[in-house]
């Protein structure tokens, strides 16, 4: 609890690490992750760092491990993933693990490339049988042919496959033959046409079924052709225009025979890559589960030695290169754990000297290191998410847990629909181990992740549900209503009574519309409801006023409460760091100008609640116009709530005057006195700075200086060149700002917070429309078809309140909520401006297999 009201008092260690134990020391510290390293080499660059080779050293063995991951991946064998992350690798281990890895690597690309060349070829030899099969059909053709030349004989009653026809053309006959892809057959042809100028004949026939493309692996739609010229100049025009259309181009046997013959060898070597390339990717299949069984140990072995790498880079060597020195920032707490670790780190490596470390003094300012568990760490993303706050300041996480889903669920109270919200976040909650939903897509992880913000949300949403009996925009009945309706009514009332609202007789009851119950007649009021409000409003014409006014004020109620508390949490961050005068002049002032205006406007809403009743409820008299009334000094004598009032509200306007200047001056003022009254303002010790930087004129100020403890002011004089620069201009004008944003932030966050019921309204009305218009609608229905209906009209229901007044309604008022305490609430006392404590640790690494199939 201490840790998450502030964060972890931190100190600055230096380390001394022996040159031989540095890595087994830093694969022990970034085990327990304990410290965060400082850049000792800030002016030196990545490349001429000192392990900058072991960095490049493991950079290529995570190449080889993304190789392996894709292979193991593509043979479809599962990728195993450890329950318990396997230490960093001995150094006696790395160069046998690097030189296993290679010759792995070596091994599967070439077993892998002899498989594809196998594979290439069985499917080529496949294309040639299925294109032999297709060509026979064409020996049979006859083919029309008009010769060239006049004096040529006609050739239409001839085969062009009878040599005798081109022995009297004197020219050579020759045939190409082959696959092209369906899509550009048409324009095959055309240039064939254009280009040999019509001395080719093509022939094409489809291939009854598709086949795979040996060089892309896409299984494509082929036609067999086969194309018969003569003349060696034609025969390479031909040729080309195959290459340019990717042609599978394939040799044509002359006779039946050879054709036949090349069949049977083809069938004959078809087999036996079959036989071969079955063998091979057994083998290559052995090999890669073989592979499969370590690939996610080394895998994480080779991050966490990159990992030591990249730390030790970070360290710098001192004059004899025998020894390395670090710079951590480490909690106090945890400073005996830390030479425990050390300790282990030496007597891993068996070093005679062991390595060690002690504390420095420091004048910068540590990170912000808070300590969360799985039900905090919802809640301090939240914060984090406006700026991670300053060194040991008021953390406002531990508050954010009951006050962020408690405005929510002012915004969203429906017992229905918050109870809906608590069973899926229950849900989540019981089953967080399992591994598909930490390993799911980003919508459904951001749920995930916030499942017990979503758990409180929908448990206080059905508390909120309770007070404002709320229940999918119906009431509950729990305890009986107090309201008597029989007690209005007496049958012998004279008619003429009915107009003055009191009584109802027969006639009233037949002719009115809306009946009007009294509680000043005794027995009509019984008492308020025991627990929320009675179930009766819900029939009320007035019910959208009555809540109106309830909701308002407790909405006003909820915010000046909220930002008094900002305002208070402010005092204890001035205690803490030694800023006393800060609690005179900042907070005091603050408080007296918010309460005075609006914590008197909280009194006078409760007091009209307890000094008023039925009876009394026409004599009272109006909250905004004696508010209002408080400022412009009427001079009527007007009947105010009490007596006495007309003075305590000048006294409360007096206070609050008085006070604006002090905002105003009070700061500035003292801060002068102090620096013209002494050489140097300030406490300084031996140390980290330790100072919070509300503002430009402190930083000038206080030069850097330690102001959370120390001695008196005179006990150093001013050291440092810092305290000479305090302007008293500088700091006049930032107090100014500072004062005007918070008393119009007054006036303004006190209006803000009237969404809370801006929205509980718009969510209840949305809801009753919802109901209105279907499920009011499948209930009328009678007997006969209503259960027919019933049914679907139930499911869009259902549909629609999760989609519309769960989902969008939700995400609005938590958007609203996390506004309420980003500005109104932590602007009163919250900086932000720290860094975050980011330890070695590799628990932080990622070592999860993506599906890039590599380590993500």
């Amino acid at each position: 609890m201490g840790s998450l009201f502030r964060s972890e008092s931190m100190c600055l260690a230096q380390l001394f690490l022996q040159a031989g134990t540095a890595y087994e020391c830093l694969s022990a510290l970034g085990e327990r992750g304990l410290v965060q390293f400082r850049d000792l080499n800030q002016s030196v660059s990545s490349f001429q760092r000192k392990f900058v080779g072991e960095v490049k050293r493991c950079e290529e063995l995570e190449r080889i491990l993304v190789y392996l991951v894709q292979e193991i991946t593509r043979a479809d064998i599962p990728l195993p993933e450890g329950e318990v992350s396997p230490p960093a690798p001995p150094l006696k281990q790395v160069l046998e693990m690097q030189e296993q890895l290679q010759k792995l690597e070596v091994e599967l690309r070439e077993v892998t490339r002899n498989k594809e060349k196998l594979r290439r070829n069985l499917l080529e030899l496949i294309e040639y049988t299925h294109m032999l099969q297709v060509a026979k059909t064409f020996d049979r053709r006859n083919v029309e042919f008009e010769p060239t030349y006049e004096e040529f004989p006609s050739l239409e009653s001839e085969s062009l496959l009878e040599y005798s026809c081109m022995q009297r053309l004197g020219a050579k006959l020759g045939f190409v033959s082959g696959l092209i892809h369906q899509g550009k057959v048409e324009a095959f042809e055309k240039m064939l046409w254009r280009v040999c100028k019509g001395y080719t004949i093509v022939t094409y026939a489809k291939l009854d079924k598709p086949l795979e493309d040996p060089e892309t692996g896409e299984v494509i739609k082929w036609y067999v052709f086969l194309i018969s010229f003569w003349g060696d100049q034609i025969g390479q025009k031909v040729k080309k225009i195959c290459d340019c259309y990717h042609c599978h181009v394939y040799p044509y046997p002359n006779t039946a025979e050879e054709r036949k013959e090349v069949q049977e060898g083809l069938n004959t070597r078809i087999q036996d890559l079959y036989t071969v390339l079955h063998r091979t990717e057994d083998y290559l299949r052995q090999v890669l589960c073989k592979a499969a069984e370590s690939v996610y140990s080394r895998a994480v072995q080779v991050k966490k030695m990159k990992a030591i790498y990249h730390m030790l880079n970070m360290c710098s060597f001192d004059v004899t290169n025998k020894c390395l020195i670090a710079e951590v920032w480490c909690p106090e707490a945890d400073l005996q754990e830390l030479r425990v670790a050390l300790e282990e780190g030496s007597r891993e490596s068996g070093a005679a000297i062991p390595s060690f470390m002690n504390t420095i003094p420091t004048k910068e300012t540590p990170p912000t290191l808070i300590r969360t568990n799985r039900f905090t760490e919802g809640f301090q993303s939240i914060v984090d998410a406006y700026g991670v706050g300053s060194y040991r300041e008021v953390n406002p996480a531990l508050f954010t847990i009951i006050t962020f889903p408690f405005l929510f669920a002012v915004m969203f109270g429906d017992l229905g629909h918050g109870f809906v919200m608590l069973l899926f976040a229950f849900l989540l909650v019981l089953n967080e181990n399992h591994p598909r939903l930490t390993q799911s897509q980003e919508i459904m992880r951001m749920f995930f992740n916030g499942r017990y913000i979503l758990l409180l949300m929908g448990l206080f949403s059905v508390y909120t549900g309770f007070i404002y009996n709320d229940c999918f925009s119906k009431s509950l009945n729990l305890f009986g209503s107090r309201w008597n309706v029989s007690a209005m009514y007496r049958s012998g009332h004279p008619t003429e009574e009915p107009g003055t609202g009191a009584l109802w007789n027969d006639s009233v009851v037949r002719h009115s519309r809306v009946l009007q119950l009294d509680p000043n007649v005794p027995g009509v009021f019984q008492g308020p409801y025991p627990f929320g409000i009675d179930p009766i409003w819900n029939l009320a014409t007035n019910r959208l006023t009555f809540l109106n006014s309830f909701k308002m004020k407790m909405s006003v109620i909820l915010g000046v409460v909220h930002m008094t508390f900002g305002v208070v949490l402010g005092i204890f961050n001035h205690l803490h760091f030694q800023k006393k005068f800060n609690v005179y002049l900042v907070s005091v002032p603050e408080l007296l100008f918010l309460l005075g205006i609006f914590g008197y406007l909280l009194f006078m809403i409760v007091y009209k609640w307890l000094a008023y009743s039925a009876a009394t409820s026409q004599t009272a008299p109006s909250i905004l116009i004696d508010f209002i009334n408080m400022f412009l000094f009427p001079t009527s004598e007007a009947s105010g709530l009490y007596p006495g009032q007309v003075y305590v509200q000048r006294l409360l306007l007096a206070l609050t005057a008085l006070s604006v200047p002090v905002l105003f001056l009070g700061k500035p003022l003292f801060l002068w006195w102090l620096h013209s009254g002494h050489s140097c303002f300030g406490v300084s010790r031996s140390g980290y700075t330790l100072v919070r930087r509300d503002s430009e004129e402190e930083v000038s100020l206080l030069g850097g200086q330690d102001v959370e403890e120390g001695r008196s002011p005179a006990d150093d004089g001013c050291r440092d060149p810092g305290c000479s620069e305090f302007s008293f201009g500088e700091v006049l004008m930032t107090q100014a700002i500072h004062s005007i944003e918070y008393c119009l932030g007054c006036i303004s966050n006190t209006a803000s917070y009237l969404r809370l019921w801006a929205l509980s309204l718009a969510h209840a009305q949305l809801s009753d429309v919802l109901w209105a218009m279907l499920m009011r609608v499948g209930l009328r229905v009678d007997a006969t078809f209503g259960v027919l209906l019933l049914l679907p009209v139930t499911a869009l229901f259902a549909v629609l309140t999760i989609f519309i007044l769960l989902v969008m309604e939700g995400l609005s008022a938590f958007l609203h909520a996390i506004r309420l305490h980003w500005v109104e609430f932590q602007n009163k006392f919250y900086v932000g401006a720290g860094t975050k404590f980011v330890p070695f640790s590799f628990r932080l690494l990622p070592l999860k297999f993506g599906n890039g199939d590599h380590i993500v």
